[in-house]
């Protein structure tokens, strides 16, 4: 009798139930953060209203400040996929794009009840240092993320022109986010006069 072939759905299962996992989470603690701040929050909170035991959230975790990045980091994918729209509906012109993306990201965000929650600090364990003192995590996701938009909208791009300028707009994006000033529209217009002359080194369009 032939030897049964290996099972090829364990790992995608597993990874579809994980998945699965982290997001209750995250709802959860979206939910727990309408209400009060992240400074607020307890573990047990987040696992009580996913309905699943606060080892389970540590065991994924690891602890309260790892699930708190892993929190902005997947709020902010929401954003870069729209982000991502609009580099690519602008991949002619490569000023507009990142204009364009640069406003609809900061309008956005500016518009979200819950980032302006996160990002209010109150010195006591708020999440702004998620994006700034304890940022470079998520600034290093951010900027392959950003980056590897802006290669598929223009392919001859050098790789490292591509990081640089992504991760000077994702540091430009968070300082604009923390300390609102000017309309989006206004201060995406300005970034893209300012960096102008390198995007269109960089990306070829000059």
């Amino acid at each position: 009798m032939g030897t049964m072939a290996p099972s090829t759905t364990r790992t995608p299962y597993a990874e579809a139930a994980r998945e699965l996992l982290r997001q209750t989470l995250f709802g959860a603690a979206r939910e727990q953060m309408e209400e009060r701040p992240w400074s607020e929050v307890t573990m047990a909170d987040v696992a009580a209203a996913a309905g699943v035991s606060r080892q389970t959230l540590y065991k994924e975790f690891g602890n309260r400040n790892e699930f708190g990045l892993a929190f902005v980091i997947n709020e902010g994918e929401h954003f870069l996929d729209e982000v991502d729209q609009a580099v690519l509906a602008n991949s002619e012109d490569s000023r507009a794009a990142v204009a364009a993306a640069l406003e609809l990201f900061l309008t956005t965000a500016g518009e979200d009840p819950l980032i302006k929650m996160l990002l209010s600090d109150d010195g006591t364990g708020g999440m702004l240092p998620f994006v700034t003192t304890q940022g470079m995590p998520v600034v290093q996701w951010a900027t392959a993320r950003l980056a590897t938009t802006i290669e598929s909208g223009w392919p001859q791009a050098p790789k490292a022109d591509v990081l640089l300028l992504s991760e000077a707009l994702v540091r430009l994006a968070i300082s604009y986010i923390t300390a609102p000033g000017e309309a989006p529209e206004t201060i995406a217009s300005s970034v893209a006069e300012l960096l102008g002359p390198f995007i269109d080194k960089a990306l070829g369009t000059s």
